[in-house]
C-alpha cells in the first residue's frame, strides 16, 4: 500500500495534471464524444506537417522507418540548426493550442496529449542545454555512428552510394558535435570526470590503419547480388576511401579533443543538481522518463521500501539451498564460483538462444497478438562491448530484410553470470522489447510519432514486468536462477535509490557502487558499468521499476474486478495495443478493458 500511495494518484506534472483530466473524463464515463471533422482533421494535418519536418532533420531516423529520401545525408547539428528546430517546435505548439482538444474523439485525444509531451521535452532539453553533452558512459552519436550500415537499406547501388556519401558526412557531424561540446564546457554542462576513464576507448576503435579493418567496411566484403557484379570494385574502392579520408579522421579529430580538452575540462562534480539549473533539470528528466510527477526524495522512498522487500524474498531462496553464510558471503560465492560463469562466448550466446527459443513455445499461452518481425541473437559489437551493459535488444528499420537483435555482451566472461540470464534474456527479447517493439511497428493505424515513438517508463517497465511472467511461464525453477530474476529485480528497485540518492542527494561515485554490489548479486564489473551510466544519465534508471510497478498493479486491479472472467492474453493485448503511451494514459486504458470485459453479453 505504501508504493501505491505514491503511484496510484494522478501523476502527470502539475502543468499537464489538468489537462489530462479534461482528455480523458470521457473515457472514465464511458462517453464518447464525436470530434467535429474540422478539429480532427486539422490535428492530423498537424501531426503529418511536425512529422515531416522531423524526418527531413532528422535523416537517420526517416531511414529507420522506411522514408528513404535523406539516405545521402546525417543531420545538421549546429547551433544555428538547432535554434532553428525549436523555433518551428514552438510554432507547432502554438498550432496545437489553437485546437480544440475538448472536441475530439477519444484516441485523438491521447495523440495530443502525447505529442505536446514530446514537443514540449524537446523545448525544454533544448533550453536546459541537453544537446552540449551528447553522450553517456555507455552510448553516445560516435557509437550509434558504427551502426550506420545496420540501420540503413543496402540492396542497390543507389543505396552504397547513399551510404559512402553518409560516411563522407562524418566530420562535419563530429565537429558540430564538438563545436556543441565546447560550449559545455565553458558553462559547466559536461560529462562528470569520474566516469569517463577508458571512454577514449570508444573512438580510438574506429583510427584503424586500413579501411579493411573498420567496422564500416563490412557492407563491401560482398557486396549483394542486387548490385550488378561491374559495380562491385567501384563501391568497394570508393567505401574505403570515404572511410580511410572522412570517417577515421573524424574518429581521430574526435579522439584529440576528448583527451586535450573533454577529459581535463569535466566537471569535478557528479550529481545533474550540480549542473547550470540542475534541481530544474532533474526534475524534468524525472517526469520525462517516468511519465509521472514524483519527486526525488519519494521515489528514494519507494526504492527503499521495495529493496527491503525484495531482500527478504532473496533470503528466502539462500535458506532454500541451505547455504551456510549471510547474504554478503552468498553474493561473494555467486561472484567467484566458476559454475555461475560462461567458459566461452559461444557457450555464452547458445545459452542465451535456448532460453529464447524457450519462451518463443509460451507466447501464444500469454499473447493473442504476436509480432511478424523474428529476432536474432549476436553479440555485443567489440568495439563499444567493455563500457556496455550485459544485453540489450536493437530494432530492426522498418521495411528493410534485417530482423531485430537481442545483443548479448561476451566480453570479459567472468563477469557474465548465468544464473541471471533467463531474466536478461525475457526482458530484451520476449516477452520483453522485441515482441514489445515490433508490435508497436506493426500498429499501421497509429500517428507515425506514435508508432516509432519510445516511452521509457512503459518500454522499460514492460520489460521488467516480462522478467516476472517469466514465473508463471515455467522459467526460474533453478533456485540460483530464481536468484538471478531477483537480484535483476533488486537492481531495478537499488536503481530508485542510487539515481535519486547521486542526482538530487550528493551521493558519491562510492556510495552508489557500494550499494550496488551489497544488494545485488551482479559482479563488480557490471556494478561499475551500471554506476557510471546512472550518473552520466540522469532518471534514465527510474523508468524500470517505476513502469513496472504501475502494470502490475493494473494487472492486479483487472485480476480482482474480473475474477473468473480475467484473461491474461486479453489483458496483455490491452496493455499493448496503443503502443508506447504514458502511465495515466495507460491506466485509463486498463479501466477501459475492465468496463469493456465485465459487460454482460447481449441475450
Amino acid at each position: 500500500m505504501r508504493l501505491l500511495k505514491y503511484l496510484g494518484k494522478n501523476n502527470m506534472n502539475l502543468r499537464r495534471t489538468a489537462l489530462w483530466v479534461a482528455l480523458l473524463s470521457s473515457i472514465s464515463c464511458g462517453v464518447a464524444s464525436e470530434a467535429p471533422d474540422g478539429e480532427a482533421a486539422r490535428l492530423h494535418d498537424l501531426f503529418g506537417r511536425e512529422w515531416e519536418f522531423r524526418l527531413e532533420q532528422n535523416p537517420r531516423l526517416a531511414t529507420r522507418v522506411g522514408r528513404h529520401e535523406w539516405n545521402d545525408r546525417l543531420a545538421d547539428v549546429s547551433l544555428p540548426a538547432l535554434e532553428h528546430r525549436v523555433e518551428r517546435t514552438r510554432e507547432f505548439l502554438a498550432e496545437l493550442d489553437a485546437i480544440d482538444v475538448g472536441s475530439l474523439e477519444d484516441e485523438d485525444r491521447i495523440s495530443y496529449q502525447i505529442f505536446r509531451t514530446q514537443l514540449e521535452t524537446r523545448v525544454s532539453d533544448f533550453e536546459f542545454g541537453a544537446y552540449q553533452i551528447p553522450f553517456n558512459a555507455d552510448s553516445g552519436f560516435h557509437m550509434a555512428m558504427a551502426s550506420l550500415a545496420r540501420n540503413a537499406p543496402l540492396v542497390t547501388t543507389e543505396d552504397y552510394e547513399n551510404f559512402i556519401a553518409r560516411l563522407r558526412a562524418v566530420p562535419t557531424f563530429f565537429e558540430q558535435h564538438i563545436d556543441n561540446m565546447r560550449s559545455g564546457i565553458e558553462r559547466g554542462m559536461t560529462q562528470p570526470r569520474a566516469v569517463l576513464t577508458g571512454y577514449e576507448d570508444t573512438m580510438s576503435a574506429h583510427i584503424v590503419s586500413g579501411a579493411e579493418d573498420s567496422v564500416f567496411f563490412a557492407p563491401f566484403v560482398e557486396l549483394p547480388t542486387t548490385v550488378p557484379a561491374s559495380a562491385h570494385e567501384r563501391l568497394a574502392v570508393e567505401g574505403a576511401d570515404a572511410i580511410m579520408e572522412a570517417v577515421v579522421p573524424a574518429y581521430r579529430a574526435l579522439y584529440d579533443f576528448f583527451v586535450d580538452e573533454y577529459l581535463p575540462n569535466a566537471r569535478t562534480t557528479l550529481g545533474a543538481s550540480e549542473l547550470p539549473d540542475g534541481e530544474a533539470y532533474y526534475a524534468a528528466q524525472i517526469r520525462h522518463f517516468t511519465t509521472l510527477d514524483l519527486t526525488a526524495e519519494e521515489i528514494h522512498d519507494i526504492g527503499l521500501a521495495e529493496v527491503e522487500r525484495i531482500q527478504t524474498e532473496m533470503l528466502a531462496v539462500i535458506a532454500e539451498v541451505g547455504f551456510d553464510g549471510g547474504f554478503a558471503d552468498f553474493l561473494e560465492f555467486l561472484r567467484t564460483d566458476p559454475r555461475f560463469y560462461p567458459e566461452t562466448g559461444e557457450a555464452l550466446l547458445k545459452e542465451a538462444s535456448y532460453i529464447a527459443k524457450r519462451m518463443d513455445a509460451q507466447l501464444p499461452r500469454f499473447f493473442k497478438t504476436l509480432p511478424r518481425l523474428p529476432y536474432g541473437v549476436e553479440p555485443v559489437p567489440d568495439h563499444i562491448a567493455p563500457k556496455y551493459t550485459a544485453g540489450r535488444y536493437v530494432g530492426a528499420p522498418k521495411g528493410g530484410t534485417r530482423p531485430g537483435y537481442y545483443w548479448v555482451n561476451t566480453y570479459k566472461l567472468d563477469s557474465r553470470t548465468l544464473y541471471t540470464l533467463e531474466a536478461l534474456t525475457l526482458h530484451e527479447a520476449v516477452p520483453g522489447h522485441h515482441l514489445q517493439n515490433a508490435l508497436n511497428n506493426e500498429q499501421d493505424g497509429l500517428p507515425p510519432f506514435r508508432q516509432f515513438s519510445y516511452l521509457s517508463a512503459f518500454g522499460e517497465g514492460w520489460g521488467l514486468y516480462s522478467e516476472f511472467l517469466g514465473l508463471e511461464a515455467g522459467f526460474y525453477t533453478d533456485p540460483y536462477s530464481n536468484f538471478g530474476r531477483l537480484t535483476y529485480e533488486m537492481w531495478r528497485a537499488a536503481r530508485l535509490v542510487v539515481d535519486t540518492g547521486v542526482h538530487a542527494m550528493g551521493w558519491t561515485r562510492d556510495q552508489v557502487l557500494d550499494y550496488l554490489t551489497s544488494h545485488t548479486a551482479l559482479s563488480v564489473h557490471e556494478c561499475t558499468t551500471e554506476t557510471d551510466r546512472y550518473i552520466s544519465w540522469p532518471g534514465q534508471a527510474l523508468a524500470y521499476k517505476i513502469g513496472e510497478l504501475k502494470i502490475r498493479e493494473l494487472r492486479r486491479k483487472a485480476e480482482e474486478a474480473l475474477a473468473e472472467e480475467f484473461d491474461i492474453r486479453e489483458f496483455h493485448d490491452a496493455v499493448l495495443v496503443n503502443g508506447s503511451i504514458p502511465l495515466p494514459v495507460l491506466e485509463e486504458q486498463i479501466d477501459r478493458f475492465i468496463r469493456e470485459s465485465s459487460r454482460p453479453e447481449s441475450p
